[in-house]
């Protein structure tokens, strides 16, 4: 009869043995002095899309990677969402990649949001969505209330390297973004500006604090239409309040 000491050890080896065969993906990072929990599983929104913890990591700079990839003949996206709330502040993000050029199905998405959808959102996001020839920068803010409809500029731009500074500054009486060449903390080389302040700011921008997410995805679930992996990286998120 096996004694328990060795079936605990046997017990053990196997564990080790399994965890070398198929390691643990991890569900949370830090990144830029913030937690952020990463999504996995196949089939959600947007998109839907496929969510792999693997398409996710945080290099020896401290820069975090986002990819798209296949996957076993299926197509995974790259999410995180930071485990704590911000409220009015200033929101910048330091990109790296060439993002002018995302193939016509991708989307990369830095935001804050707590929904539920249609409310409570304020979008900086590259994508064609689905158009090659469409404008490729989607900046939006969500109603703050439920039953008004959210308020979008879509613009254009092109890149003079593969570095850029996306940023938005979040005001209880409006928004403003503004997307740059190089990576600034003032507005040195913008290539996109623009400015929400309603008069009705109580109901058609949010109020209340939010959490930051990243996200790199596929627009309605399709696959890249060139069939290559993609990878985005942020160099940076820095939060300053008001």
């Amino acid at each position: 009869m096996m004694t328990r000491r060795l079936q605990i050890v046997l017990t053990s080896v196997l564990a080790l043995q399994l965890s070398a065969l198929c390691p643990m993906k991890a569900t949370a990072l830090q990144f830029s002095g913030y937690e952020w929990e990463v999504k996995t599983g196949d089939g959600l929104g947007p998109g839907p899309n496929n969510w792999s913890a693997s398409n996710v990591s945080v290099d020896a700079n401290g820069y975090l990677h986002l990819k798209i990839t296949q996957m076993n003949g299926k197509w995974y996206s790259a999410s995180v969402k930071m485990t704590q709330s911000l409220g009015f502040g200033k929101y910048q993000f330091w990109v790296i990649g060439a993002i002018d050029t995302l193939d016509k199905n991708v989307v990369l998405g830095m935001f804050n949001y707590s929904g539920p959808d249609g409310t409570n959102e304020i979008d900086i996001e590259v994508a064609r969505w689905g158009n090659a020839t469409g404008t490729n920068l989607s900046y939006a803010v969500y109603p703050e209330e439920d039953g008004f409809d959210h308020t979008s500029k879509k613009l254009s731009f092109t890149l003079t390297g593969t570095y850029t500074t996306h940023r938005f500054t979040w005001e209880s009486t409006g928004v403003l973004f503004q997307g740059q060449h190089g990576h600034y903390n003032d507005s040195t080389n913008e290539f996109a500006r623009w400015s929400f302040y309603p008069e009705d700011s109580s109901e058609l921008v949010p109020q209340d604090p939010m959490p930051v997410r990243l996200n790199l995805w596929l627009y309605q679930g399709n696959p890249p239409s060139n069939g290559q992996p993609v990878e985005v990286v942020i160099r940076s998120f820095t939060y300053t309040p008001l």
